[in-house]
């Protein structure tokens, strides 16, 4: 009888400790729950404060438990003691996170969470040590101590993880227990020790945010850079512990050093390594502060922001439309064509300054800058490039004062900054060029040498590229009555005849895209082409074939009268010099030839060189089943088999075979 009440007691006893661990369980899940706590201003996201208020809480609660112990009381008494610790610490990290006008908070929350998962640990192996039911205390006998031990090392490892949580947040003031620097904070939390990595970013990123010194977040900048630089990892981490934000407000700020600004926009540029970064870099805004920085800052900083814009656009269509959309093409063709005249090719032009022209201008600075300088005494014209104003006069004369090789360097980052954004989009590409884009770059392929002409021509190139398969552009950019087309086919042409390899073939792709544009009489295009379809380099040779067909293909309303410069310009005989087997220019070369068969079937150069029977030989080959040949080879050859036979009249090209 004795024992049953004993035991009914026990139970009774058990079940009002289970009703309070409930009870307990209840209460932290209401404090951590999403209705806790919630800042309007964040998107409905808890404030740190409150993420920082549960483990308080649950420090309190050890701390009462621990004095209900009855086994192990020198151990739980180590326990109360490191839990009024980590209380301590957690009150002085909000104090300080609230003192500071916009911290940087990822790894607050992130040890905040680790800190009450350790503390709940503790407080469930503290009421274990209470006196309860007999099976209760033999377990609490048996594994009490392991449990304690484990529970001590998890609260000593949080201890470790506030004092660095503190160092970052120090404060400048020593009455408040602050380090007074700032910087990057070298230690290593127990929380990242098997990742150290993460607490480098972290330090990294809450300098750039919140260290008083520009010294400091330039050092803390350029070690993010560097970061970036060493693995793909490391740039993920960056992004995803919120890094891009802090280096943004950096580049922005006005009242940091330059140095701290050119440090943030390197490592920016370091993180857009491909396209999932850059969608990410976009989605925190990046695009209007890069541009806006642009548009207005000292040289050196332009130079690293332009290498940025190149590199996003690059990597992302998304993000080619969103810089089109802030118009960066603008500011990169003004730093581009900066110290270049940019006078009409045709010396009788008259420049006039119109009040209509002036208007216009003084409506796109004041839409792009919100304190645009006064306009007064600038002078433009139809056929200037439009400067806004703000470009002009702001550092004008840091601008001159720079080095050559600083200003030279500018350029060859704008220059391939504006190739990567008119890559594939027709938009900027038309853009770049009523912005007098076309003839800044022709006069600069015409000037320069090496990178920066490199970077024009591969420009140069996508504008075509963008114009071939756009009517409209074709037609507004490549009149060639207009002074920038003339312009630029006259240097494409130069390049053709005199330049290297490397720069022979954007030039020749570039005359290949614009082939629709060149009338009948405009013979001097084709005489070029057709002397590279003899070149040494297989590159070249087949560039040329291309850029031939495109002149002979039936896409083309002169495709006869091209076909018959062509073979007058004796482009036959090394023509048929490209279709031996294995040559890297065969298949342009075929189509080539079956266009001139099929326009010229009567030539005689055709019949001199036997090109019926080499392409009957062709056709037996696996390269006659190739889309481009499939249908196109069996009429060329009909149509030179008609002209042998009797001299018929010429089959046109979509007319089907018997």
């Amino acid at each position: 009888m004795l024992e049953l009440s004993h035991s009914k007691f026990s139970s009774s006893f058990d079940s009002g400790h289970h009703r309070r661990d409930r009870l307990d369980s209840a209460i932290m899940s209401t404090i951590s729950g999403p209705r806790a706590g919630v800042d309007p201003g964040t998107g409905g996201a808890k404030t740190i404060e409150d993420e920082l208020s549960l483990p308080i809480l649950l420090a309190e609660r050890v701390r009462k438990a621990v004095g209900e112990a009855d086994f192990f009381k020198s151990e739980c008494a180590e326990l109360g003691r490191q839990a009024d610790l980590l209380a301590g610490m957690l009150r002085a990290a909000v104090r300080r996170l609230s003192a500071i006008p916009n911290p940087y908070e990822r790894p607050a929350r992130r040890i905040a969470a680790e800190t009450s998962k350790s503390l709940d640990r503790a407080l469930s192996v503290a009421r274990r040590c209470r006196r309860s039911g007999f099976l209760r205390r033999v377990v609490s006998i048996t594994t009490g101590s392991a449990d304690v031990r484990k529970a001590l090392a998890l609260l000593d490892a949080s201890l470790g993880d506030l004092r660095w949580l503190l160092s970052i947040y120090s404060s400048d003031d020593p009455s408040d227990g602050g380090g007074g620097g700032g910087g990057v904070v070298v230690s290593l939390p127990p929380i990242a020790s098997t990742d150290p990595i993460l607490s480098w970013v972290w330090s990294c990123v809450a300098a750039v945010q919140m260290a008083s010194g520009p010294s400091d977040r330039a050092e803390a900048a350029t070690s993010l850079a560097n970061l970036a630089l060493d693995s793909g990892r490391n740039r993920k981490i960056i992004i995803e512990e919120g890094g891009v934000p802090p280096l943004l407000a950096l580049l922005r700020d006005g009242a940091a050093s330059l140095d701290a600004q050119i440090a943030a926009a390197a490592a920016l540029t370091n993180l857009s390594a491909d396209r999932e970064l850059v969608s990410l870099i976009v989605a925190d805004l990046a695009i209007p502060v890069v541009v806006q920085v642009l548009a207005d800052s000292p040289m050196r900083l332009q130079a690293r922001l332009a290498t940025l814009v190149a590199r996003m656009a690059a990597h992302d269509p998304v993000a080619q439309e969103e810089f089109a959309r802030e118009n960066a093409i603008r500011p990169l063709v003004s730093l581009l064509s900066f110290e270049l005249p940019l006078d009409d090719a045709s010396p009788n032009s008259k420049k006039t300054t119109s009040i209509h022209s002036l208007v216009r201008i003084n409506r796109e600075s004041a839409a792009n800058s919100p304190n645009p300088p006064n306009a007064k005494g600038v002078s433009t014209s139809r056929d200037q490039q439009p400067h806004p104003p703000y470009y002009y006069y702001h550092h004008r004369k840091e601008r001159e004062n720079e080095s050559p090789e600083m200003k030279l360097h500018l350029k060859v980052a704008c220059a391939e900054a504006l190739s990567m954004l008119s890559r594939n989009c027709v938009s900027n590409s038309r853009k770049i060029t009523e912005t007098k884009g076309l003839l800044c770059l022709s006069k600069l392929i015409e000037r320069e040498r090496g990178e920066l002409q490199i970077n024009c021509l591969m420009t140069m190139m996508e504008i075509a590229t963008a114009a071939e398969s756009d009517a409209d552009l074709r037609r507004s950019a490549f009149k060639m009555n207009s002074p920038a087309a003339k312009s630029a086919v006259e240097q494409l042409l130069r390049v053709v005849q005199e330049g290297s390899s490397p720069l022979q073939i954007p030039a020749i792709k570039s005359l290949g895209s614009l082939a629709r544009t060149f009338p009948a009489r405009e013979t001097r295009v084709l005489r070029p082409l057709v002397a590279l379809l003899g070149h040494w380099n297989p590159d070249v040779a087949a560039e040329a074939a291309i850029a031939l067909g495109k002149f002979a293909s039936p896409e083309n309303f002169l495709c006869v009268e091209h076909s018959k410069a062509i073979i007058e310009f004796e482009g036959v005989p090394p023509l048929m010099r490209l279709l031996r087997p294995g040559e890297k220019a065969q298949l342009p070369g075929l189509v080539l030839l079956c266009y001139l068969a099929l326009h010229v079937p009567s030539s005689e150069a055709l019949e001199r060189a036997k090109a019926l029977g080499t392409l009957e030989s062709v056709s037996r080959s696996a390269v006659a089943q190739h889309a481009s040949l499939k249908e196109l080879l069996p009429k060329a050859i009909y149509q030179l088999e008609l002209y042998r036979a009797g001299g018929h009249p010429r089959m046109d090209i979509d007319q089907d075979l018997p």
